[in-house]
C-alpha cells in the first residue's frame, strides 16, 4: 500500500471535519473522493497531502508514519513525493509558463529548464511557455499546474477539483492527461463532485459530514489486484450508524452511493 488511513479524524471544536476514516490505497491506483460541499473532502485531502495534521488516529504513506514528522519533513514529503493539482491555479502571474513549472523545480532541487521544458511538452504546451498566465485559457492555465505537479516525478498526485474552472473540451484533455499518468503508474486521488470525473477512477468513495458512507469500484480488476497486494475493503458507516453498529455489522464496501453532481445539490444524502 502506498497510503493508509487507520481511524483518522480531524476535529475543531464540535465539528468532525473527518470522522474516523480508515482507508487504503495501493501504489498505481486511481481514487475519487466525492461528496457534497462541507463533507470532508477538501479536509481529507489535505491530511493526506501534508498540508494538515489529523487530531487523532494515523496516517502512513511510503511505509513512513506521518504523525511522526514535524513541519520541515512534512514540507519534504510534500516536494518529494506528493504532486498537488487545485482547481485554483495558484501561477504567478509575472511568471512565464515555463518559469511556474520552475519554481518547483527550485524548492526541490536544481533548476533545469529543459526539463521544465520537457514537463510543458508531456502536457501539450511547448509552445506556450514563454506566455505568461494572463494570455492562457484557464484549460492551458490548468495544464501549468499540472507540469509543475509533474516536474519532481512523484508518486502521489492529488488533485482537488482539478477540472472545476474548465468547460467540457478542457476538462477532457485534463482527464486524459490523469489517465496517461495512471497508465505510467502514478496513483492519483481526486477529490471532486463531477459524475464524469469520478467514474475515471478505479474507485469512488463518498464522504458526508466527515464520515465514509459509501465505496464502490469501478475496475473489478483493479479491486482484485489491491486485495491481492494487501488492500483492505473501505469500512463504511452508514449515516446514523455509531463506530460500534457499523463494526458489528460487517459493513466494508457498498454503501449507498448516488451520483456525485446529485450530491453536491442535494447535501450529499444517500437515500
Amino acid at each position: 500500500m502506498l497510503l493508509e488511513l487507520d481511524h483518522v479524524s480531524k476535529i475543531y471544536g464540535d465539528l468532525h471535519a473527518v470522522d474516523d476514516l480508515s482507508l487504503s490505497v495501493a501504489q498505481g491506483e486511481w481514487l475519487a473522493i466525492v461528496g457534497s460541499s462541507g463533507s470532508g473532502k477538501t479536509t481529507l485531502m489535505n491530511i493526506i497531502g501534508c498540508l494538515d495534521t489529523p487530531s487523532s488516529g494515523s496516517v502512513t504513506l511510503e511505509d513512513r508514519a506521518l504523525n511522526d514528522l514535524n513541519a520541515g519533513q512534512l514540507a519534504d514529503v510534500r516536494k518529494n513525493v506528493i504532486g498537488l493539482v487545485f482547481q485554483k491555479f495558484y501561477l504567478v502571474p509575472h511568471l512565464t509558463a515555463v518559469e511556474n513549472v520552475m519554481v518547483a523545480q527550485y524548492y526541490h532541487s536544481v533548476v533545469d529548464e529543459g526539463q521544465a521544458m520537457e514537463a510543458l511538452r508531456k502536457v501539450g504546451l511547448e509552445e506556450r511557455a514563454h506566455h505568461l498566465p494572463g494570455q492562457l485559457s484557464g484549460g492551458e492555465q490548468q495544464r501549468v499546474c499540472i507540469a509543475r505537479a509533474l516536474i519532481n516525478c512523484p508518486k502521489l498526485i492529488l488533485a482537488d477539483e482539478p477540472t472545476g474552472n474548465l468547460d467540457g473540451a478542457n476538462e477532457k484533455i485534463v482527464l486524459d492527461l490523469f489517465r496517461q499518468l495512471h497508465e505510467q503508474g502514478t496513483t492519483i486521488i481526486v477529490v471532486t463532485h463531477d459524475a464524469l470525473v469520478a467514474s475515471c477512477a478505479q474507485r469512488e468513495i463518498m464522504l458526508n459530514h466527515g464520515v465514509l458512507v459509501a465505496e464502490r469500484w469501478n475496475d473489478e480488476e483493479a479491486r482484485k489486484a489491491s486485495e491481492a497486494r494487501g488492500g483492505t475493503t473501505a469500512v463504511v458507516r452508514p449515516e446514523g450508524a455509531s463506530d460500534d453498529a457499523a463494526a458489528d455489522q460487517g459493513n466494508e464496501g457498498g454503501g449507498v452511493f448516488v451520483d456525485p453532481t446529485k450530491a453536491a445539490k442535494t447535501g450529499g444524502t444517500t437515500r
